[in-house]
């Protein structure tokens, strides 16, 4: 280590004996060494401790190091702290069930984007198929550019699940500007916080998908904060085959 120390200019002995190699240090070298030791216990690389040496004694820079270095490791901390509470969570819900990580929920952003939206209440989420053919048909002719990340989805209004007379919004994410048309709004969606489950295979899991969601928020301390909606990976659009449907449901959150 001292010799690594030496090779990067942190601490120099006083002098190297030429025929063994070893190194010699001062006592004075003591202080410093000391100085490079309580610092990499308070979680410092050496090439930062190189520069922090350089300044140890002018207080107010030697605290600007520290509070950069604390405030990196409170975010550490609350790092480890979520993902220990993700297992202790995880372990307790498997112990009870042994189907409880079936449906992973995990944390996320969901950038900003701008879309072509239609909104409706429609006698079904089943005729949720007649806004997307509105969609189609009335920009048919205006060459809509699809955004690279483009994302296809449903936003369910209603706070709850409902029998009939849902409302339902549909969104895609484009590039460019166009103008409205009867149906179809072009607007900005800004970034939101989701929890999300994606799942494979047909609609009818999506009470267990809610579930997961509700467990990971509870769990996790946060609460709901605006509708649940659906992106569509794959969908009826692409196959007809339900099994190789790929859904993520997603669902706004805050902390408390």
């Amino acid at each position: 280590m001292l010799r690594h120390y030496d090779e990067i200019g942190l601490l120099t002995p006083k002098f190297t004996d030429s025929f063994t190699g070893y190194r010699y240090y001062g006592e004075e070298q003591l202080q410093t060494a000391g100085r490079i030791s309580a610092l990499k216990d308070m979680g410092f690389g050496l090439s930062a401790i190189r520069e922090i040496l350089k300044c140890y004694d002018d207080p107010e820079k030697l605290a600007e190091y520290l509070s950069v270095k604390q405030a990196e490791l409170r975010a550490e901390a609350e790092n480890v702290a979520r993902r220990l509470l993700l297992l202790e969570t995880a372990i307790e819900r498997l112990r009870k069930d042994g189907n409880a990580m079936k449906y992973s929920a995990t944390l996320k952003t969901l950038p900003e984007r701008y879309v072509a939206s239609v909104r409706k209440v429609i006698p079904s989420y089943e005729q949720e198929s007649t806004l997307w053919n509105l969609l189609m048909s009335e920009t048919a002719g205006m060459n809509l550019q699809i955004a690279e990340d483009c994302l296809s989805l449903s936003i369910f209004h209603d706070e709850t699940y409902k029998e009939s007379d849902v409302d339902v919004e549909i969104q895609m994410s484009v590039k460019g500007s166009y103008k409205n048309t009867e149906n179809v709004v072009f607007k900005t969606v800004p970034a939101v916080e989701i929890v999300s489950v994606t799942f494979k295979g047909g609609y009818e899991q999506i009470t267990e998908v809610n579930q997961a969601a509700a467990n990971w928020v509870s769990d996790m301390g946060y609460e709901f904060s605006g509708p649940m909606f659906c992106i569509y990976h794959v969908s009826p659009a692409q196959t007809q085959n339900p099994d190789e449907f790929v859904t993520e449901a997603c669902f706004p959150v805050k902390k408390k």
